[in-house]
């Protein structure tokens, strides 16, 4: 009974460590549930004191607003063509790369992977010019290929693939051989199967990147048709108007489907991580 009890016992460090935790949570969960009360809010209610924004009345007239003023049905399917065909080719080709500097031997290996280790060391802003230049170039803007192709490229998914591959057993791989397995073969009817935890994970990270991105398709797109939300926002922004509620409402609604797909992959993105450091 004694060593139960003691084991409960509350050390220094781990009630420091639990108010950092809730600490951070509270920093994290606030603006949240701001950016929820103030959608719920009256337009032109959300201007007065702070704590306005959390009492009656609330109301989904925003809501419905949003979307008889502006294409925001359009939009979210943009966004979510794009969330989805972004992860699946960028992860197809990193894990492809990821195989070939695992378990190919080829001239100048070590470089071809410094060389895309070196993509995650300059900040995307540092080449937004050199890329919009190349987009333009190919006649690219202000099109779907414009919002996709920029996005295959993905240094990260390639280290971690790399390093999960690294971790499997080169047994899997001769076994593949004698049974008459191409290299193809190897990758997809073994390697995919095994690494889809660490798969799940970027496909996760991928897609809310790719969801929430501004900066890129703000400066790709022009036609609003193409629009995605992140883009749309402003839509309903004007410096003349310094009322909250309509951008909150688009900000809310854009985050619905973060907030799920957490919900439900949380498992599988810790699990992710922990296998790709455990294999690395």
């Amino acid at each position: 009974m004694g060593d139960f009890a003691g084991s409960k016992r509350w050390t220094g460090p781990k009630i420091l460590l639990h108010i950092i935790a809730y600490g951070l949570a509270t920093i994290f969960v606030v603006p949240v549930i701001y950016m929820i009360f103030t959608s719920l809010k009256p337009q032109g209610s959300a201007m007065g004191d702070l704590m306005d924004r959390f009492l009656p009345p609330f109301s989904f007239e925003n809501y419905a607003y949003i979307f008889e003023n502006a294409p925001v049905i359009k939009w979210t399917m943009n966004s979510l063509i794009i969330a989805v065909i972004v992860p699946v080719l960028s992860l197809t080709m990193a894990s492809l790369a990821a195989f070939a500097l695992s378990r190919i031997d080829f001239s100048y290996k070590k470089l071809a992977f410094w060389l895309i280790l070196s993509g995650m060391m300059i900040p995307g802003e540092a080449t937004i010019v050199s890329l919009y230049m190349v987009a333009n170039s190919l006649g690219i803007l202000d099109s779907y290929a414009a919002l996709i192709l920029p996005g295959l490229a993905g240094p990260l998914g390639v280290l971690i693939m790399k390093q999960f591959f690294d971790g499997m057993p080169n047994e899997l791989v001769e076994a593949a051989k004698i049974d008459g397995c191409s290299l193809f073969r190897v990758w997809w009817n073994i390697f995919i199967p095994l690494s889809k935890p660490v798969l799940s994970t970027l496909m996760i990270f991928s897609f809310l990147g790719t969801w929430n991105d501004f900066l890129w398709p703000f400066l790709a797109i022009q036609s609003e048709d193409l629009f995605t939300l992140p883009i749309g926002i402003p839509f309903f922004m004007s410096s003349y108007n310094q009322d909250e509620t309509l951008p909150m409402t688009v900000n809310a609604y854009a985050s619905i489907p973060i907030i799920i797909i957490f919900i439900i992959f949380q498992k599988y993105i810790v699990k992710g991580v922990t296998l790709s450091g455990i294999k690395g």
